[in-house]
Formats: C-alpha cells, structure tokens, sequence
C-alpha cells in the first residue's frame, strides 16, 4: 500500500479504510505502545483537519442542495447521522482555515488538533483579527508545544491584550449568568450551577476544603474498620457521595452561623505577574483562571490580595540552609509553579509537596532555583531506586 500511487479521492479513502480495517480487526495490544498512540492521535487530527475542509467545499459546491437539504450540515445530520452541533462546528472549522494559513497548516500536519482550532476561533473577531495575522505563528507554537491548559492560558491572556475593552465587557457578561438552581423530581434534587472565574474559585477552594476534609474522616474510618491502609473503594463513601455530602455540609455550617459575629471568610487573590509585563494586563487566579483586571475592582474591599513579582533582588526566602521550604520563600514557588511540576501531572499547588531540585542531602539548598512543586506521589517516586539492570 506504501508504493501505491494514488490517483483519485476514492482510492485515497479506500486506503484509509484499509489501515482502519486492519487496526479494527487485529488486538489493540498490538498497536498500543506510546509510539503508535501518538501515530493514531496525530492521524486523527489530520482527519479532522480533512474532513473539515470537506465540509466547507461540500457546502461552497451545493451538492446537498439536490437532495432537497435547507443546507450542508442538515445534510450531514441525515445522511451521515452526526450531531448538527458537530457539523456546524465542522463547517465553521472549515471555513476558517483559509484565513488562518499557519493553523491550517499546522492542522494538516497533525501537530495541533479540533480543540486547539476551536480555541484559536473563539478568539479570532474583527478587533483581533489584525492582531491574530501577526502574532498566528507564536500562537501555534505554543499550540504545538504546550498542554492544552497551559495554551489555553496563553491565549487568555493574549486575547486580553488584542481586546481590553472586549474580554472586560465578556468578563462582566459571564458574571451576568451567574445562576444556581435545584428542583425536586422522582431522583431527588436535581440543578446545576453557573458562576463567572472569581465566585467559582470562592466556591470551589471551599468546597474542596471540606470534601477533602470528609476524606481524611473516611480513610480514618475505615483505617480503624480493617486494621489496615484502606483501598478507595473500601471507604464509606464515593467521590461523588462526599461531594454532595460537603455541598450540604456548606449550608449546614452558613445556617449555624447566622445571627452571630462571624466574620466573613476573605477570599485571597494571587495576582501573578513576571517584571516585563508588570505594567500590562496581569490577573490571573492562584488556581489558574485568567481574570481581567475590572474583574477584581469589586472584590477591593472585601478580599486580600497578594502581590509576588519575579524579578531579581526581589526574593522572598528562608535561610538557605533550611531543611524545609517555609514562608515567603514557599509560597514564592506555589505562586510561580502553579501545580506539580512533573510533567504528566497537573495537581494544584495547593494539594502539592515541595522538593529540592538539587537534593539536600547532597548540597541543594533552600531557595526560590532549587525548589519545585511535586505533588505526593511524583514526590516519591523521584527517589525510589531504579530497578537493577538485567
């Protein structure tokens, strides 16, 4: 099939289907080593990418028009049974590529996928659209190389740069439909809810508070229950259970604190800046979320906020010498590791251990270089021994 010269779409769609049948007949144990997954991911981008470009060709020549279709993905919806949501998007992706060459080419490629294309046209708008021309090729490459969060905080942070007066006039938006609703049915209380980046972090750190408290409670439980370390399916409750159970726990606790002296919990925010960008547009969330600055004016008065700027001689440590990373000097590098710095993990800083990079025991000392988030388990696992050789 490698020598075959291909002459029509046909025969390149038949071979397509031919690697396919192959791979859907034959044990997934054959093919699932890191090297053929990455192979299937990239492959399946560039279909993505095809079939994308498909569809915009497809709707641009008319062809659904004979059948009596009101348009092409109406014609995808009943011919090809995908969700006219999925073909809308598929159109609107294919559509797009024209304008976007580098993305396009990077698509085709497979070094970037549907996710990242989508990403890249959530910010593309007439008053970005000079700014995108000029800065696509950056962009791409940190569409290349980067996870997708971290991308994706890049192009918060980038959109808040092209638009200012935009992602204001969206963050206040979002912060409009903020909405929590429950209604009672034959399951129960069912709901949902929805909050802008500010009064979700609020909720979120609270809730993960107690849930995680709830956990510890469990794992003691069950600990005592069977005489040993329990395993997670051995506690009294499921991940699940325990969050709802701490949603309850919340009201429970606000309501026992009524009509008292209480004082309101100050939420803390983490504005995380490097020096070059100190005088530009610079909020971001301890946990993460890219916030514009007129998000944060109302909370003034009410929250604490902390201010880290990475710059030289503006340092906060502990003695060197320190067997333990404490005060400023940790909190220095929560604020600037943001979560476990292993590279298949993206644990909260919050939840995480720090580690000498340079161990201690051989010299390594205490400050801001040699320190590391690593979550518990990377943590460990850096210093067991490696098996013997043989």
């Amino acid at each position: 099939m490698g020598d075959m010269e291909i002459r029509s779409a046909d025969e390149a769609i038949a071979c397509v289907a031919e690697g396919l049948d192959w791979l859907a007949e034959n044990d997934a144990s054959l093919y699932c080593d890191g090297e053929s997954v990455k192979a299937l991911e990239r492959q399946g981008w560039r279909m993505e990418c095809t079939t994308a470009r498909a569809v915009a060709s497809f709707e641009q020549w008319g062809e659904w028009n004979r059948h009596g279709a009101t348009g092409a993905t109406a014609w995808i919806d009943t011919v090809c049974h995908v969700p006219k949501k999925e073909a809308r998007a598929q159109l609107r992706r294919g559509r797009a590529l024209p304008g976007l060459p580098l993305v396009a080419q990077a698509w085709k490629d497979g070094d970037i996928g549907a996710a990242h294309v989508d990403a890249l046209l959530r910010v593309k708008r007439p008053v970005t659209e000079e700014a995108l021309a000029r800065d696509e090729s950056i962009l791409v490459d940190a569409a290349k190389t980067m996870k997708f969060a971290e991308f994706s905080t890049v192009l918060d942070y980038w959109e808040q740069h092209a638009d200012q007066d935009g992602t204001e006039e969206a963050a206040e938006a979002k912060r409009a439909e903020r909405d929590v609703y429950l209604f009672p049915s034959p399951y129960g209380y069912l709901g949902e809810m929805r909050f802008d980046s500010i009064g979700g972090a609020i909720v979120v750190k609270e809730h993960k508070r107690i849930e995680d408290e709830f956990f510890e409670a469990d794992w003691a439980e069950a600990k005592e229950r069977l005489g040993r370390d329990p395993h997670v399916d051995e506690l009294a409750r499921t991940p699940a259970q325990r969050r709802a159970d701490a949603m309850i726990e919340m009201a429970a606790r606000s309501a026992s604190a009524r009509g008292t002296e209480r004082r309101r919990p100050e939420p803390l925010f983490t504005v995380v800046i490097d020096y070059p960008t100190l005088a530009g547009r610079i909020s971001q969330l301890e946990q993460g979320p890219v916030v514009t600055p007129g998000s944060l004016l109302r909370w003034m008065d009410s929250a604490t906020f902390e201010r880290i700027i990475f710059a030289p001689n503006k340092r906060g440590e502990c003695s060197v010498t320190s067997r333990f990373f404490t005060g400023g000097t940790r909190r220095v590098i929560e604020v600037r590791d943001l979560q476990c710095q292993h590279e298949f993990c993206d644990l909260s800083a919050d939840r995480c251990e720090m580690d000498h990079i340079v161990p201690y025991s051989q010299g390594g000392l205490t400050e801001q270089e040699n320190g590391q988030v690593l979550c518990r388990y990377h943590n460990r696992l850096r210093y067991e021994r490696p098996p013997p050789d043989g």
